[in-house]
């Protein structure tokens, strides 16, 4: 495969980063611009009261998603965009603070710097998906690997951060918990550094702590975002002994992905996660690929029901949202038995990626990062479902741990998604949610650790 070097750090054609967030070019300001305080933080001592009605007015009006322009002529093999999502206006988390106080919820601008999160943090997550008991006592000894493009100089300064915030232990390069590498596994000869990636590197690093606080983190980091050089990173990040391994990135498919199987994915024993995409209804590799879990993306809210949380199809409009279809070129693996598509399908499962319902994120480098942030995409929840396999414990060494959701498909160890789509397409479950396995959402999302165990 042809890769040749982009001209700037932000041409990359085909390949690029999955869903975490960055600013718009141009930001918008609301009334009453603002930030809410997390659930731990002190209670405002200023209290207005509004109604019911006028809260649902608001919260209706202020959601809205931001992108970067992306490249209008990609090269092949590179990311054509970042495709990054950030929420502008109120999110699920700001609206459910909002309501225990009686008061109105605060917008928030892409731009904006917050002294303190906007999104959803680990004990959301860990609620969520059924994770609490398992986040406290699982994941030690286990390495989670966040593979993603360039160098984030601020890496361990900002995860630090996150994880101080929220109380989670700390994970340096001292206490041996945090590393950073290049794809050729070197300490000291790092890519070069860009702004754009690290917001999503601190996507990444922090949602693999906020489910798995206990897990150790490695970061390795390809000097581009070619497919061949991420790919090296995967293969690095495996040499270096990581049993779970995170992909943030994708792009269309193409007749080259069955060699790039077999070049950088075929890791029997580990479990390979991949993002499904963020650009609504189509299929991308290498959530394409037959070795890898492919995720999608959910909008996750909290309920009333015995659950206490409800989640649907994340779609914000129809060239936003969660990604899923049939392979043109992947086989289909041989636990997958859906009868709709001969080949590969995407998804397998799924966990929160809607920027409307999105995690808290702390990310300090370059003009991108600006501290807080709510961020969304499938980014997300790549690294979630990481870190729930790796809650779950070690693969079996001849193991493809992508087949184990299968193997709990219908129980109650995995929330079924039954509503929303994420576009149109002819074969129904292809797009749309249903009872059962669909391909925005795969079997749904973790309920505890039952169904990543082998």
């Amino acid at each position: 495969m042809r890769t040749p070097t982009p001209t700037t750090p932000h041409i990359r054609g085909r390949w690029r980063r999955i869903g975490s967030a960055a600013a718009a070019t141009a930001a918008l300001v609301f009334a009453g611009l603002g930030t809410a305080a997390h659930a731990n933080a002190a209670t405002p001592t200023a209290t207005k009261h509004v109604s019911a009605k006028t809260i649902a007015a608001q919260v209706a009006k202020a959601h809205v998603q931001y992108t970067n322009a992306c490249d209008a002529t990609p090269k092949k093999g590179y990311a054509s965009c970042h495709a990054l999502r950030v929420t502008g206006g109120t999110t699920a988390f700001q609206e459910e603070q909002a309501a225990k106080k009686g008061i109105a919820p605060r917008t928030v601008s892409p731009k904006a710097s917050s002294d303190s999160p906007t999104g959803y943090g680990p004990s959301d997550l860990q609620s969520a998906y059924g994770l609490t008991d398992a986040a406290s006592a699982n994941g030690s000894g286990e390495t989670i690997a966040i593979v993603d493009a360039y160098d984030d100089p601020n890496a361990e300064a900002d995860l630090a951060t996150y994880r101080s915030y929220y109380g989670l232990s700390d994970c340096t390069t001292d206490n041996g918990c945090f590393k950073k590498v290049s794809q050729t596994g070197s300490t000291t000869s790092l890519p070069t550094a860009d702004s754009g990636w690290a917001g999503e590197i601190s996507l990444d690093l922090d949602m693999a702590s906020a489910v798995c606080p206990n897990c150790n983190i490695l970061l390795v980091e390809a000097k581009s975002s070619s497919m061949a050089n991420l790919g090296t990173a995967v293969n690095e990040a495996v040499k270096l002994g990581a049993k779970f391994v995170s992909n943030s990135y994708g792009g269309s498919e193409s007749s080259s992905d069955t060699s790039y199987d077999s070049s950088y994915f075929n890791h029997p024993g580990v479990a390979i996660t991949v993002s499904a995409g963020d650009e609504a209804y189509g299929a991308e590799y290498p959530a394409g690929s037959k070795y890898v879990t492919a995720v999608g993306g959910t909008a996750l809210k909290t309920s009333s029901n015995s659950r206490g949380w409800t989640e649907s199809v994340w779609k914000t409009s129809s060239t936003e949202g969660t990604g899923s279809g049939c392979s043109a070129y992947d086989a289909k693996p041989s636990w997958q038995t859906d009868t709709g598509c001969t080949k590969r399908m995407i998804a397998d499962v799924s966990a929160v990626a809607d920027p409307a319902t999105g995690v808290s994120v702390y990310d300090t480098y370059g003009s991108d990062g600006t501290g807080w942030n709510t961020y969304g995409g499938t980014s997300a929840s790549s690294p979630i479902i990481a870190a729930v396999y790796a809650l779950a414990g070690t693969p079996g060494s001849s193991d493809y741990p992508s087949s184990y959701p299968y193997a709990a498909a219908g129980t109650s160890a995995l929330n079924d998604v039954t509503s929303g789509n994420n576009g149109t397409c002819s074969t129904s479950y292809f797009c749309t949610a249903k009872s059962g396995y669909d391909g925005p959402t795969g079997w749904g999302t973790p309920q505890g650790t039952d169904a990543f165990t082998g």
